[in-house]
């Protein structure tokens, strides 16, 4: 019988898992490198011509320039993002630099490289692959006074349900989370899981920062089931602000 040929280097990248059982997350091909630099110039450029306007009922913005957070966005919301963290946290205080979470898949890859292309540190990994060592890593970041952001519902959904990591992340690192959202006047939609958003040059920006979540050290299975939930409810608070009834004068 032949004994079985060790995996080749390309074949670990290929899979994302060395023999030992460490996940090594996949890197960008050239033409994932390619694609977000495509992202870099278009996000830029889009932004150039957006109107925003912030809406911060519960004062969230002075809790923020106070310190560190951790920002909770939804996946289909992530094309501006940057641009938020940016233009309400990075213009006041220069100094403030984020880490984010990243799949660790090929896709991720690409996603990784547009963050370096944004001056954000990327850390991979996601629930179902590499998902321990990428919170450790956060934490790490954290505790060098970075803000750490994160898709709570990402990176397969199902839409809008908040997963366990964000609560974990910040019970680990005793940051506070700061929903965030926007809504876009005009904007085109993906197929895809999450129905993506894609803001249309010269659209209007409503962003939102709802009331932040602090986590306790050491939560419960039940702890962290009601955090989870108290978070959803939060984010879907802000989420999708135009759709809501409005109150006549």
């Amino acid at each position: 019988m032949n004994e079985p040929r060790p995996a080749s280097p390309s074949a670990v990248a290929r899979t994302g898992a060395r023999r030992s059982g460490v996940v090594v997350p996949e890197q960008a091909t050239f033409s994932g490198r390619l694609a977000a630099r495509l992202i870099w110039i278009f996000v830029r450029g889009v932004d150039l011509t957006l109107r925003y306007h912030v809406n911060d009922p519960a004062s969230t913005l002075e809790i923020i320039r106070a310190g560190p957070a951790i920002f909770a966005i939804w996946h289909n919301r992530l094309t501006l993002s940057l641009m938020l963290y940016r233009r309400y946290v990075q213009r006041p205080q220069p100094r403030r630099r984020m880490a984010a979470i990243v799949s660790a898949s090929r896709d991720g890859g690409m996603l990784a490289r547009a963050l370096e292309l944004f001056r954000v540190q990327p850390v991979r990994g996601s629930s179902s692959r590499r998902g321990a060592q990428a919170l450790l890593e956060m934490t790490s970041w954290a505790e060098r006074g970075y803000d750490l952001a994160v898709t709570p519902d990402g990176p397969r959904g199902p839409r809008y349900v908040v997963q366990d990591g964000v609560v974990d992340a910040a019970s680990l690192s005793a940051l506070p989370i700061v929903p965030a959202c926007f809504d876009l006047s005009r904007r085109w939609e993906l197929k895809s899981w999450d129905r993506f958003q894609v803001p249309i040059p010269f659209a209007r920006v409503e962003a939102y920062f709802g009331q932040p979540l602090r986590v306790p050290k050491n939560v419960t299975d039940a702890e962290r089931r009601e955090l989870r939930e108290e978070l959803q409810r939060r984010l879907l608070a802000i989420t999708d602000q135009w759709k809501q009834p409005r109150a006549h004068a």
